[in-house]
Protein backbone atom coordinates (compact mmCIF):
# COMPACT_ATOMS: atom_id res chain seq x y z
CA UNK A 1 0.00 0.00 0.00
CA UNK A 2 1.53 3.29 -0.80
CA UNK A 3 1.63 6.67 0.79
CA UNK A 4 -1.93 8.22 0.58
CA UNK A 5 -2.55 11.57 -0.72
CA UNK A 6 -5.83 14.16 -1.07
CA UNK A 7 -6.84 16.17 1.07
CA UNK A 8 -7.92 13.90 4.02
CA UNK A 9 -4.42 12.59 3.99
CA UNK A 10 -3.03 12.10 7.12
CA UNK A 11 -6.26 11.28 9.15
CA UNK A 12 -7.42 7.60 10.20
CA UNK A 13 -10.49 6.33 9.61
CA UNK A 14 -11.70 3.39 12.23
CA UNK A 15 -13.89 1.59 9.97
CA UNK A 16 -16.70 -0.86 11.55
CA UNK A 17 -18.53 -1.22 8.70
CA UNK A 18 -19.91 -3.83 6.57
CA UNK A 19 -22.20 -4.35 3.73
CA UNK A 20 -22.71 -1.52 1.53
CA UNK A 21 -23.91 1.77 2.97
CA UNK A 22 -21.06 2.50 5.64
CA UNK A 23 -18.57 0.65 3.49
CA UNK A 24 -19.87 3.36 0.97
CA UNK A 25 -18.94 5.90 3.16
CA UNK A 26 -15.42 4.97 4.22
CA UNK A 27 -14.33 3.83 0.90
CA UNK A 28 -15.08 7.66 -0.12
CA UNK A 29 -12.73 8.97 2.96
CA UNK A 30 -10.73 6.28 1.62
CA UNK A 31 -10.53 7.57 -2.23
CA UNK A 32 -10.09 11.37 -0.49
CA UNK A 33 -7.25 10.03 1.22
CA UNK A 34 -7.78 9.18 4.70
CA UNK A 35 -6.13 6.24 6.27
CA UNK A 36 -8.74 3.31 6.62
CA UNK A 37 -8.34 0.72 9.62
CA UNK A 38 -11.64 -1.51 8.86
CA UNK A 39 -12.20 -4.07 11.46
CA UNK A 40 -13.60 -7.37 10.30
CA UNK A 41 -14.85 -10.39 11.77
CA UNK A 42 -11.87 -13.05 12.57
CA UNK A 43 -12.59 -16.23 9.87
CA UNK A 44 -15.99 -14.12 8.15
CA UNK A 45 -15.15 -10.81 7.70
CA UNK A 46 -17.55 -8.52 6.16
CA UNK A 47 -20.61 -10.26 5.23
CA UNK A 48 -20.48 -9.32 1.13
CA UNK A 49 -17.37 -11.36 1.08
CA UNK A 50 -19.80 -14.31 0.56
CA UNK A 51 -22.44 -12.48 -1.45
CA UNK A 52 -21.24 -14.32 -4.25
CA UNK A 53 -21.51 -15.61 -7.75
CA UNK A 54 -20.09 -13.82 -8.94
CA UNK A 55 -16.25 -13.55 -7.96
CA UNK A 56 -13.74 -11.26 -8.99
CA UNK A 57 -12.20 -13.52 -11.93
CA UNK A 58 -9.03 -15.74 -10.15
CA UNK A 59 -10.01 -14.42 -6.86
CA UNK A 60 -11.67 -16.05 -3.51
CA UNK A 61 -13.11 -11.84 -3.40
CA UNK A 62 -16.59 -11.39 -4.32
CA UNK A 63 -17.57 -8.61 -7.08
CA UNK A 64 -20.04 -7.06 -4.19
CA UNK A 65 -17.60 -6.65 -1.74
CA UNK A 66 -14.62 -5.49 -4.00
CA UNK A 67 -16.96 -2.73 -5.33
CA UNK A 68 -16.91 -0.85 -2.39
CA UNK A 69 -13.16 -1.65 -0.01
CA UNK A 70 -10.55 -0.12 -1.72
CA UNK A 71 -8.33 2.20 0.06
CA UNK A 72 -8.76 -0.04 3.34
CA UNK A 73 -6.33 -1.94 5.62
CA UNK A 74 -8.14 -5.27 7.09
CA UNK A 75 -7.36 -6.21 10.19
CA UNK A 76 -9.38 -8.75 12.33
CA UNK A 77 -10.81 -8.64 15.83
CA UNK A 78 -13.54 -10.09 17.95
CA UNK A 79 -14.81 -6.90 18.98
CA UNK A 80 -16.66 -9.09 21.98
CA UNK A 81 -14.10 -10.19 23.59
CA UNK A 82 -12.37 -7.37 26.03
CA UNK A 83 -9.17 -7.72 24.79
CA UNK A 84 -10.38 -6.83 21.30
CA UNK A 85 -12.32 -3.69 22.69
CA UNK A 86 -8.93 -2.66 24.66
CA UNK A 87 -7.06 -3.19 21.22
CA UNK A 88 -9.96 -0.94 19.65
CA UNK A 89 -9.01 1.77 22.19
CA UNK A 90 -5.78 1.69 21.94
CA UNK A 91 -6.28 2.39 18.19
CA UNK A 92 -8.84 5.01 18.58
CA UNK A 93 -6.17 7.47 20.34
CA UNK A 94 -5.10 8.12 17.10
CA UNK A 95 -8.29 8.04 14.68
CA UNK A 96 -9.94 11.08 14.02
CA UNK A 97 -13.28 9.54 13.08
CA UNK A 98 -15.11 5.95 13.58
CA UNK A 99 -17.90 4.78 11.55
CA UNK A 100 -20.27 2.35 12.00
CA UNK A 101 -23.45 0.61 11.18
CA UNK A 102 -24.29 -1.79 14.07
CA UNK A 103 -27.92 -2.01 15.54
CA UNK A 104 -28.87 0.66 17.80
CA UNK A 105 -26.98 0.18 21.11
CA UNK A 106 -25.07 -2.79 19.91
CA UNK A 107 -21.20 -0.79 19.93
CA UNK A 108 -22.12 0.28 23.99
CA UNK A 109 -22.09 -3.44 24.95
CA UNK A 110 -19.05 -3.29 24.22
CA UNK A 111 -17.78 -0.18 25.75
CA UNK A 112 -17.46 1.24 22.16
CA UNK A 113 -21.05 3.67 21.99
CA UNK A 114 -20.89 7.64 21.32
CA UNK A 115 -21.50 8.32 24.99
CA UNK A 116 -19.17 6.15 26.21
CA UNK A 117 -16.16 7.16 23.43
CA UNK A 118 -17.08 10.79 23.77
CA UNK A 119 -15.73 11.03 27.33
CA UNK A 120 -12.38 9.70 26.37
CA UNK A 121 -11.82 11.23 23.21
CA UNK A 122 -13.26 14.19 23.14
CA UNK A 123 -12.26 14.96 19.05
CA UNK A 124 -13.57 11.96 17.86
CA UNK A 125 -15.87 12.20 14.85
CA UNK A 126 -18.07 9.09 15.66
CA UNK A 127 -20.96 8.17 12.39
CA UNK A 128 -23.48 6.26 12.79
CA UNK A 129 -25.66 4.63 9.98
CA UNK A 130 -28.39 2.27 10.55
CA UNK A 131 -32.01 1.84 9.14
CA UNK A 132 -33.77 4.30 11.13
CA UNK A 133 -31.78 6.25 13.38
CA UNK A 134 -30.80 6.34 16.98
CA UNK A 135 -34.16 8.21 17.63
CA UNK A 136 -37.63 7.40 16.91
CA UNK A 137 -39.96 4.81 17.03
CA UNK A 138 -38.40 2.13 14.40
CA UNK A 139 -35.21 2.96 16.02
CA UNK A 140 -34.59 -0.75 16.95
CA UNK A 141 -35.52 -2.17 13.75
CA UNK A 142 -32.99 -3.36 11.05
CA UNK A 143 -32.73 -1.58 7.76
CA UNK A 144 -32.70 -3.25 4.26
CA UNK A 145 -32.37 -1.81 1.21
CA UNK A 146 -35.74 -3.03 -0.56
CA UNK A 147 -37.26 -2.31 2.70
CA UNK A 148 -36.28 1.27 3.09
CA UNK A 149 -37.18 2.24 -0.80
CA UNK A 150 -40.45 0.70 0.11
CA UNK A 151 -41.22 2.51 3.08
CA UNK A 152 -39.49 5.91 1.59
CA UNK A 153 -41.74 5.68 -0.90
CA UNK A 154 -39.37 5.64 -4.05
CA UNK A 155 -41.35 1.86 -4.63
CA UNK A 156 -44.80 3.88 -5.01
CA UNK A 157 -43.37 6.22 -7.40
CA UNK A 158 -41.25 3.42 -9.46
CA UNK A 159 -42.94 1.72 -12.24
CA UNK A 160 -45.61 0.99 -14.74
CA UNK A 161 -48.95 3.22 -14.42
CA UNK A 162 -50.95 -0.15 -14.30
CA UNK A 163 -48.39 -2.50 -12.92
CA UNK A 164 -46.73 -3.14 -9.18
CA UNK A 165 -44.88 -1.32 -7.50
CA UNK A 166 -40.85 -1.29 -8.86
CA UNK A 167 -37.52 -0.55 -6.32
CA UNK A 168 -34.53 0.87 -8.07
CA UNK A 169 -32.40 -1.54 -10.21
CA UNK A 170 -29.16 -0.62 -7.94
CA UNK A 171 -29.64 -0.25 -3.73
CA UNK A 172 -30.07 3.17 -3.45
CA UNK A 173 -31.35 3.01 0.01
CA UNK A 174 -27.61 1.77 1.12
CA UNK A 175 -25.42 4.21 -1.63
CA UNK A 176 -27.24 7.78 -0.48
CA UNK A 177 -26.87 6.80 3.08
CA UNK A 178 -23.58 6.09 2.74
CA UNK A 179 -23.07 9.52 0.83
CA UNK A 180 -24.45 11.55 2.75
CA UNK A 181 -22.73 9.89 5.86
CA UNK A 182 -19.65 10.95 4.38
CA UNK A 183 -21.02 14.74 3.73
CA UNK A 184 -21.40 14.96 7.46
CA UNK A 185 -18.27 14.00 8.13
CA UNK A 186 -16.81 16.22 5.93
CA UNK A 187 -19.13 18.91 7.75
CA UNK A 188 -17.95 17.81 11.10
CA UNK A 189 -14.08 17.87 10.29
CA UNK A 190 -14.50 21.54 9.22
CA UNK A 191 -16.10 22.36 12.60
CA UNK A 192 -13.76 20.12 14.62
CA UNK A 193 -11.28 22.05 12.91
CA UNK A 194 -12.97 25.50 14.20
CA UNK A 195 -13.42 24.73 17.74
CA UNK A 196 -11.84 20.97 18.36
CA UNK A 197 -15.18 19.33 19.27
CA UNK A 198 -16.00 15.99 18.06
CA UNK A 199 -19.66 15.21 17.63
CA UNK A 200 -21.98 12.24 16.69
CA UNK A 201 -23.81 12.11 12.84
CA UNK A 202 -26.65 10.34 13.34
CA UNK A 203 -27.72 8.69 9.69
CA UNK A 204 -30.55 6.74 9.19
CA UNK A 205 -31.57 4.98 5.90
CA UNK A 206 -35.19 6.15 5.85
CA UNK A 207 -34.56 9.73 6.64
CA UNK A 208 -31.72 9.98 3.53
CA UNK A 209 -34.31 8.39 1.39
CA UNK A 210 -37.31 10.83 1.70
CA UNK A 211 -34.38 13.47 1.54
CA UNK A 212 -33.99 12.69 -2.05
CA UNK A 213 -37.61 12.60 -2.81
CA UNK A 214 -36.95 15.60 -4.49
CA UNK A 215 -39.18 17.18 -6.57
CA UNK A 216 -41.65 14.22 -6.14
CA UNK A 217 -41.88 15.11 -2.21
CA UNK A 218 -42.13 18.69 -3.23
CA UNK A 219 -44.98 17.57 -5.63
CA UNK A 220 -47.24 16.27 -2.29
CA UNK A 221 -46.15 18.32 -0.01
CA UNK A 222 -47.60 21.25 -2.77
CA UNK A 223 -50.77 19.43 -3.78
CA UNK A 224 -51.91 16.61 -0.91
CA UNK A 225 -51.47 14.42 -3.80
CA UNK A 226 -50.03 10.75 -4.02
CA UNK A 227 -48.16 11.22 -7.58
CA UNK A 228 -48.85 8.33 -9.36
CA UNK A 229 -46.32 5.46 -11.17
CA UNK A 230 -45.46 7.07 -14.21
CA UNK A 231 -43.26 4.49 -15.91
CA UNK A 232 -40.26 6.51 -17.56
CA UNK A 233 -42.01 9.57 -17.73
CA UNK A 234 -41.40 12.61 -16.07
CA UNK A 235 -44.06 13.77 -13.56
CA UNK A 236 -43.39 17.46 -14.27
CA UNK A 237 -41.85 17.39 -18.26
CA UNK A 238 -43.49 16.44 -21.51
CA UNK A 239 -41.97 14.50 -23.60
CA UNK A 240 -39.85 13.21 -21.56
CA UNK A 241 -39.48 9.36 -21.70
CA UNK A 242 -38.69 6.15 -23.37
CA UNK A 243 -39.69 5.77 -26.92
CA UNK A 244 -39.23 2.91 -29.23
CA UNK A 245 -37.70 3.10 -32.19
CA UNK A 246 -37.13 1.31 -35.35
CA UNK A 247 -34.31 -0.90 -33.74
CA UNK A 248 -34.89 -0.78 -30.05
CA UNK A 249 -35.71 2.33 -27.35
CA UNK A 250 -34.56 5.81 -27.27
CA UNK A 251 -34.96 8.47 -24.08
CA UNK A 252 -36.21 11.42 -25.65
CA UNK A 253 -35.92 14.76 -22.79
CA UNK A 254 -37.37 17.54 -24.30
CA UNK A 255 -36.68 20.00 -20.97
CA UNK A 256 -38.19 23.13 -22.32
CA UNK A 257 -40.88 24.52 -25.39
CA UNK A 258 -38.44 26.24 -27.47
CA UNK A 259 -36.65 22.70 -27.48
CA UNK A 260 -40.13 21.13 -28.65
CA UNK A 261 -40.66 23.19 -31.12
CA UNK A 262 -37.38 22.18 -32.53
CA UNK A 263 -37.73 19.16 -32.03
CA UNK A 264 -41.70 19.59 -34.05
CA UNK A 265 -40.07 21.26 -36.74
CA UNK A 266 -37.95 19.01 -37.83
CA UNK A 267 -39.58 16.18 -37.35
CA UNK A 268 -42.42 16.93 -39.59
CA UNK A 269 -44.73 18.01 -36.91
CA UNK A 270 -44.64 21.64 -36.87
CA UNK A 271 -48.41 21.66 -37.13
CA UNK A 272 -48.78 20.67 -33.34
CA UNK A 273 -47.37 24.09 -32.45
CA UNK A 274 -50.65 25.18 -33.17
CA UNK A 275 -52.66 22.69 -31.04
CA UNK A 276 -52.96 24.61 -27.42
CA UNK A 277 -52.65 20.73 -26.54
CA UNK A 278 -48.87 20.81 -27.38
CA UNK A 279 -48.59 24.40 -26.78
CA UNK A 280 -47.01 24.60 -23.74
CA UNK A 281 -45.58 22.09 -21.10
CA UNK A 282 -47.95 22.13 -18.62
CA UNK A 283 -50.31 21.35 -21.00
CA UNK A 284 -48.55 18.74 -22.54
CA UNK A 285 -48.17 17.05 -18.71
CA UNK A 286 -52.25 17.64 -18.81
CA UNK A 287 -52.33 15.83 -22.04
CA UNK A 288 -49.30 13.45 -21.46
CA UNK A 289 -51.11 10.05 -23.40
CA UNK A 290 -51.93 12.48 -26.28
CA UNK A 291 -48.63 13.15 -26.56
CA UNK A 292 -47.19 9.68 -25.98
CA UNK A 293 -49.75 8.55 -29.00
CA UNK A 294 -48.42 11.13 -31.43
CA UNK A 295 -44.75 10.94 -30.87
CA UNK A 296 -44.70 7.40 -30.62
CA UNK A 297 -45.35 6.56 -34.32
CA UNK A 298 -42.51 9.01 -36.03
CA UNK A 299 -40.35 7.83 -33.13
CA UNK A 300 -40.22 4.69 -34.85
CA UNK A 301 -39.85 5.85 -38.57
CA UNK A 302 -35.93 6.19 -37.98
CA UNK A 303 -32.99 3.76 -35.66
CA UNK A 304 -32.12 4.74 -32.48
CA UNK A 305 -28.39 5.76 -33.52
CA UNK A 306 -30.13 7.59 -36.48
CA UNK A 307 -32.21 9.52 -33.80
CA UNK A 308 -29.14 9.69 -31.36
CA UNK A 309 -27.29 11.61 -34.32
CA UNK A 310 -30.16 13.73 -35.82
CA UNK A 311 -31.09 15.16 -32.42
CA UNK A 312 -27.76 15.60 -30.89
CA UNK A 313 -27.33 17.90 -34.53
CA UNK A 314 -30.63 20.07 -33.08
CA UNK A 315 -29.25 20.16 -29.59
CA UNK A 316 -32.19 18.21 -27.68
CA UNK A 317 -31.71 15.88 -25.02
CA UNK A 318 -31.79 12.39 -25.74
CA UNK A 319 -29.38 9.03 -25.27
CA UNK A 320 -29.80 5.12 -26.21
CA UNK A 321 -30.86 3.10 -23.51
CA UNK A 322 -27.61 1.07 -22.66
CA UNK A 323 -26.66 -2.29 -21.29
CA UNK A 324 -24.03 -2.39 -19.01
CA UNK A 325 -21.89 -3.86 -21.52
CA UNK A 326 -22.08 -0.83 -23.46
CA UNK A 327 -21.99 1.45 -20.52
CA UNK A 328 -18.36 0.37 -20.07
CA UNK A 329 -17.37 0.46 -23.70
CA UNK A 330 -18.92 3.89 -23.81
CA UNK A 331 -16.35 6.26 -25.52
CA UNK A 332 -16.96 9.20 -23.16
CA UNK A 333 -17.16 6.47 -20.10
CA UNK A 334 -14.04 5.82 -21.25
CA UNK A 335 -12.68 8.94 -21.36
CA UNK A 336 -13.30 9.72 -17.82
CA UNK A 337 -11.52 7.00 -16.78
CA UNK A 338 -14.79 5.57 -15.13
CA UNK A 339 -12.77 1.80 -14.84
CA UNK A 340 -9.65 1.54 -13.14
CA UNK A 341 -7.08 -1.86 -12.60
CA UNK A 342 -5.57 -2.08 -9.00
CA UNK A 343 -3.49 -5.13 -8.08
CA UNK A 344 -4.96 -7.35 -5.55
CA UNK A 345 -3.47 -8.71 -2.65
CA UNK A 346 -3.65 -12.25 -4.82
CA UNK A 347 -1.91 -11.11 -7.17
CA UNK A 348 -4.66 -10.72 -9.64
CA UNK A 349 -5.10 -7.23 -11.34
CA UNK A 350 -8.83 -6.38 -10.97
CA UNK A 351 -11.44 -3.71 -12.34
CA UNK A 352 -12.81 -1.76 -10.03
CA UNK A 353 -15.63 1.40 -10.85
CA UNK A 354 -13.84 4.21 -10.62
CA UNK A 355 -14.57 7.38 -8.23
CA UNK A 356 -16.43 10.07 -9.81
CA UNK A 357 -15.72 13.25 -8.08
CA UNK A 358 -12.79 14.63 -10.10
CA UNK A 359 -10.21 17.36 -8.37
CA UNK A 360 -8.27 19.28 -10.03
CA UNK A 361 -5.56 19.61 -7.47
CA UNK A 362 -5.99 16.15 -5.30
CA UNK A 363 -7.81 13.29 -7.33
CA UNK A 364 -8.98 10.14 -6.26
CA UNK A 365 -6.11 8.39 -4.66
CA UNK A 366 -6.05 4.64 -5.71
CA UNK A 367 -3.49 3.42 -3.64
CA UNK A 368 -4.32 -0.17 -2.40
CA UNK A 369 -7.00 -3.08 -3.56
CA UNK A 370 -9.69 -4.36 -1.28
CA UNK A 371 -7.94 -6.29 1.07
CA UNK A 372 -7.91 -9.84 1.65
CA UNK A 373 -9.23 -10.38 4.63
CA UNK A 374 -6.96 -9.90 7.41
CA UNK A 375 -4.62 -8.71 5.62
CA UNK A 376 -2.98 -5.82 7.53
CA UNK A 377 -3.66 -6.96 10.80
CA UNK A 378 -0.06 -7.70 11.38
CA UNK A 379 1.02 -4.34 10.11
CA UNK A 380 -1.87 -2.55 12.59
CA UNK A 381 -0.79 -4.22 15.58
CA UNK A 382 2.75 -4.25 15.42
CA UNK A 383 3.47 -1.01 13.20
CA UNK A 384 0.70 1.32 14.38
CA UNK A 385 0.10 0.14 18.30
CA UNK A 386 3.97 -1.31 18.56
CA UNK A 387 2.63 -5.22 19.83
CA UNK A 388 5.21 -7.62 19.06
CA UNK A 389 5.12 -10.46 16.53
CA UNK A 390 4.50 -12.78 20.10
CA UNK A 391 1.98 -10.73 21.18
CA UNK A 392 0.05 -11.10 17.84
CA UNK A 393 0.53 -14.68 17.63
CA UNK A 394 -0.39 -15.17 21.14
CA UNK A 395 -3.77 -13.25 20.19
CA UNK A 396 -4.68 -15.53 16.71
CA UNK A 397 -4.55 -18.64 18.84
CA UNK A 398 -6.98 -17.13 21.22
CA UNK A 399 -9.29 -16.39 18.52
CA UNK A 400 -9.45 -12.77 19.54
CA UNK A 401 -7.61 -11.81 16.44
Amino acid sequence: MSEPSGPLKGLRVLDLTRVLAGPTCTQMLGDLGAEVIKIERPDAGDDTRGFAPPFVPNTKESAYFVGVNRNKKSLTLDIAKPEAQAIVLKLLESCDMLVENFKVGALAKYGLGWEQLSKKFPRLIYCSITGFGQTGPYAPRPGYDALIQAMGGVMSLTGEPNGAPQKVGIPVADLFAGLYGCIGILAALRHRDATGQGQQIDIGMLDTHVAWLANQGMNYLSTGENPPRLGNQHPNISPYQEFPTKDGYLILAVGNDPTFARFCENTGLAHLLTDERFATNPNRVANRDLVTATLTPVMKTLTTTEWVNKLEALKIGCGPINTLEQVFADPHVVAREMVVEMTHGSGEVVKVIANPVKMSATPADYRSAPPILGEHSQHVLCDILGMSAAEVAALRERGIV
